[in-house]
C-alpha cells in the first residue's frame, strides 16, 4: 500500500491517512479481508508517528472501514453486500495462495483474465 502524507498541507496527517484508505476502499483497490500493515510498520514505511497512524485506524475502526481481528492483524471490514464480501474474500485469499506458491502478480493477473475469457 504505497501513502504518500504531504507535510505541509493544511490537512492533518491522521486525516490524510484515513483519506487514503478511505479512498482506497472506495475504488475497490482494497476490499474485504485485505490484511493492512501494523500500525507500527505503516508509521516506519510513511514516516508518522505510531500515535498519528494509531489514531486514524481508531476512527477507520470506529466507522466499520476495518476490523482488527486480535492477533490475526488488521483488515478491510464486509462492505454490507454478503455476495460481494463473499467474492472479495475468495479473491484474496486466490490472490494470497498463488503468491505463497511464488508466483508473481502478473501471471496471476493473467490466470483471472485467462478465466474470465473462458466460457462458463
Amino acid at each position: 500500500m504505497r501513502i504518500d502524507i504531504d507535510p505541509s498541507s493544511s490537512v492533518a496527517p491522521y486525516d490524510q491517512l484515513k483519506l487514503h484508505i478511505l479512498g482506497e476502499v472506495r475504488s475497490g483497490r482494497l476490499i474485504a479481508g485485505t490484511k493492512i500493515p501494523t500500525v507500527r510498520a505503516l508509521a516506519a514505511e510513511i514516516g508518522l508517528a505510531p500515535n498519528t497512524v494509531a489514531k486514524a485506524y481508531r476512527e477507520l475502526g470506529e466507522s466499520g472501514v476495518i476490523e482488527t481481528r486480535g492477533k490475526r492483524g488488521t483488515f478491510i471490514a464486509d462492505g454490507g453486500d454478503p455476495t460481494r464480501t463473499r467474492a472479495q474474500r475468495q479473491a484474496t485469499d486466490y490472490v494470497a495462495h498463488l503468491r505463497s506458491l511464488g508466483l508473481p502478480d502478473d501471471d496471476i493477473l493473467g490466470f483471472v483474465r485467462a478465466a474470465l475469457d473462458t466460457p462458463t
